[in-house]
């Protein structure tokens, strides 16, 4: 056996470590079907893609048993960052139809409700994080892209619209416990330029960080 095999295991070798009641391989299967269904033949899941997708996967299945080993916390959301075109987008898509009933929650592109707060206002900073009036509670969502977003100007006041739209999701974080997700190309560093260290704080406190390698190639 060559020396370096103990200690430099492949990555689908080190996954298949996991301590769980559910077929992580299996999983997997279905996801590349379902991201078949979705976005075409191209789509597949890549080996070094495998410790990130494993942790989304425990997440989203409420496996306590692998959320323990990856020191992922069920009460908080998902912070999944990581370069341009790396699958963050496609991969949260599917993990709606993997998440039970009472976790599902909608991706809405932080470009769309910047878009939406030039039509609509500071309504839409309520909108997306205590809900519409009829709503009995706030609504589960996946902030997509966070970054992508400009600040703009409503009757000449300009407005951080995704910072205060988090702070106010951590408001209903603290007091019905109802989590937010997000996917980013930013660092936390990045993340504190552009939202100011407020944000940065909250967002530790109300996500599990899950971060690609930076060298993940560009997959479109």
């Amino acid at each position: 056996m060559n020396e370096q095999t103990g200690q430099n295991l492949s990555t689908h070798q080190q996954t298949r470590t996991i301590q769980s009641h559910y077929n992580y391989e299996e999983v997997c299967s279905w996801i590349e079907r379902k991201g078949t269904e979705l976005y075409g033949k191209r789509f597949r899941i890549i080996e070094n893609d495998l410790p990130v997708i494993y942790k989304l996967i425990s997440y989203f299945l409420k496996d306590e048993q692998a959320a323990f080993q990856y020191n992922i916390d069920f009460d908080k959301g998902i912070l999944l960052t990581g370069p341009v075109g790396c699958g963050k987008t496609s991969l949260l898509n599917i993990m709606k139809f993997l998440a039970p009933v009472e976790h599902k929650f909608s991706v809405k592109p932080c470009r769309d409700i910047s878009f939406e707060f030039i039509n609509d206002g500071y309504e839409i900073i309520h909108r997306y994080s205590k809900g519409k009036l009829y709503q009995s509670e706030p609504k589960i969502y996946c902030f997509d892209d966070l970054g992508a977003e400009n600040n703009l100007k409503y009757f000449g006041n300009e407005c951080n619209v995704m910072a205060e739209i988090i702070l106010s999701r951590y408001d209903i974080f603290i007091s019905k416990r109802i989590p937010t997700h997000i996917t980013s190309n930013l660092s936390a560093s990045e993340i504190e330029t552009h939202y100011g260290l407020r944000v940065r704080s909250r967002l530790r406190e109300m996500v599990n960080l899950i971060s690609y390698n930076k060298t993940t190639k560009d997959k479109r």
